[in-house]
């Protein structure tokens, strides 16, 4: 299930993702534990920063925090 915000679908893992990320836990450690490599969630990231027009991972989660979404 995809959750919309501004016409922005992010999905349950895009957000899980962004909510790792808030805590603080390094992109490598976010793919342990997703099951996912570095890489991957790194392109995972780069796929949602696309979708929510904005240029870093840090923005991404400020955005996802103050939509209350994470």
């Amino acid at each position: 299930m995809d959750l919309l915000a501004e016409g922005v679908e992010l999905s349950h893992a895009d957000l899980a993702l962004l909510a790792e990320l808030a805590k603080g836990v390094t992109v490598d450690r976010v793919g342990r534990r997703l099951d996912i490599s570095g890489r991957t969630v790194r392109r995972r990231l780069r796929g949602i920063c696309d979708r929510i027009g904005v240029a870093t991972a840090i923005e991404a989660v400020a955005w996802a925090a103050r939509r209350q979404l994470i």
